[in-house]
C-alpha cells in the first residue's frame, strides 16, 4: 500500500503540491510518495503550532508568582525523542519501497531505447525495431514510444555528465562516463511532451532538448515503419 493510500483521504488525493501530473506508472509512485511525506508535515505543523497555542493560552502569566519548575519529565521528553524518530523512519520505509518499485527492471520489457547524450542533443535507438533517431542540428529529436508498454532506457554519454529528463514522468537518470545506467517507464496516457537535459553539461546546455510522442500501438509501428524508409 502506497504512503499517499495511508496519508490521505480520497478528497484529498487530487492535490499534487506542485507536482505536475504523472504520464507513467512509476511517475503516480513517485507522486503518492510526494504527497504522503507532504500531508505527514502537515500534520506535524498542525500538532506543533497547536501545542504552541495551547502552551500560550493554558499558561499565560495571571500574577507574579513563580510557575511550577519542575526539574524533568522523563515520559515527555521519551515521547518527543522517540516520536520523530517514528516519524522519520516510517518515510524512509516508504521512501526506499517507492525507489524500490520504481527502479525494478522487467525480465521482457515491450520496447528498448539506447539514450545517448551529447553536447548538445540527443540520439535515440531503438536496437530490436533497427530504428535510430538523432537531432538534425536545428531542431529537437523526436522520441516516439507504444501508450501502455514497458520501455526500458539504456542510458550512456558521449562525452560529459548529462541527465534524461522528462518531467511527466516524473524519474529521470543521470547520463555518467563509463557508467551503464537504466530504467524503465510505462507510459499510460497518450500525448506529448518535452524532454531535457537536467544536468549543466557546458555553454549549450539549454540546447539540449527532446520531444517525447506516446501514441497507440499501431500509429507507433507506423512510424516505425518510416523512419525506416528515411534511413533506407
Amino acid at each position: 500500500m502506497s504512503l499517499g493510500a495511508l496519508a490521505v483521504s480520497g478528497c484529498a488525493e487530487g492535490f499534487s503540491f506542485g507536482a505536475p501530473d504523472p504520464v507513467s506508472s512509476e511517475g503516480q509512485e513517485v507522486l503518492e510518495l510526494w504527497r504522503g511525506a507532504h500531508w505527514a508535515a502537515a500534520g506535524v505543523a498542525v500538532l506543533i503550532w497547536g501545542l504552541v497555542v495551547y502552551s500560550v493560552i493554558r499558561y499565560r502569566r495571571r500574577n507574579d508568582d513563580v510557575p511550577s519548575q519542575t526539574p524533568e519529565n522523563i515520559p515527555l521528553e521519551i515521547a518527543y525523542t522517540v516520536t520523530p524518530l517514528v516519524i522519520v523512519a516510517v518515510l524512509f520505509a516508504f521512501t526506499v519501497l517507492t525507489q524500490q518499485q520504481v527502479t525494478a527492471l522487467s525480465d521482457d520489457p515491450d520496447v528498448v531505447v539506447d539514450v545517448t547524450g551529447f553536447q548538445w542533443s540527443w540520439q535515440f535507438h531503438y536496437p530490436e525495431e533497427g530504428v535510430t533517431v538523432v537531432s538534425d542540428g536545428v531542431g529537437a529529436p523526436r522520441m516516439v514510444l507504444p501508450v501502455g508498454s514497458s520501455v526500458r532506457f539504456r542510458v550512456e554519454t558521449a562525452d560529459v555528465i548529462h541527465s534524461f529528463w522528462v518531467p511527466r514522468f516524473l524519474v529521470k537518470t543521470d547520463l555518467i562516463p563509463e557508467i551503464d545506467n537504466e530504467f524503465e517507464v510505462n507510459v499510460v496516457e497518450e500525448g506529448e511532451w518535452v524532454g531535457r537535459c537536467a544536468e549543466f553539461c557546458g555553454l549549450e546546455h539549454y540546447r539540449m532538448l527532446f520531444e517525447v510522442a506516446a501514441v497507440p500501438e499501431a500509429e507507433y509501428r507506423t512510424w516505425l515503419d518510416e523512419q525506416r524508409k528515411v534511413a533506407a
